[in-house]
């Protein structure tokens, strides 16, 4: 999956998690998802991955590009 800076601002929105939050959840930097999500750098793929699962552990499902684009959505609670 390619995170996509938007992707990740959404999922935090839908989690209200900050930066930080989310940074100590995946075990990196918060200027890491700072300048990702303001598109001062890419993500190494290993970050990527962490960011990833950090967030799909939160209860958010990453959506792939399909014709509508990519998205986030909640996981179902049932």
């Amino acid at each position: 999956m390619n995170l996509l800076p938007q992707q990740c601002r959404a999922a935090r929105g839908l989690l209200n998690w900050t930066q930080a939050q989310l940074a100590a959840l995946a075990g990196v930097s918060r200027t890491t998802i700072k300048d990702f999500e303001c598109h001062r750098h890419c993500l190494h793929r290993a970050t990527e991955d962490l960011l990833v699962k950090a967030l799909e552990k939160g209860g958010v499902r990453l959506l792939s590009a399909d014709d509508e684009g990519p998205g986030v959505r909640l996981k179902s609670q049932i």
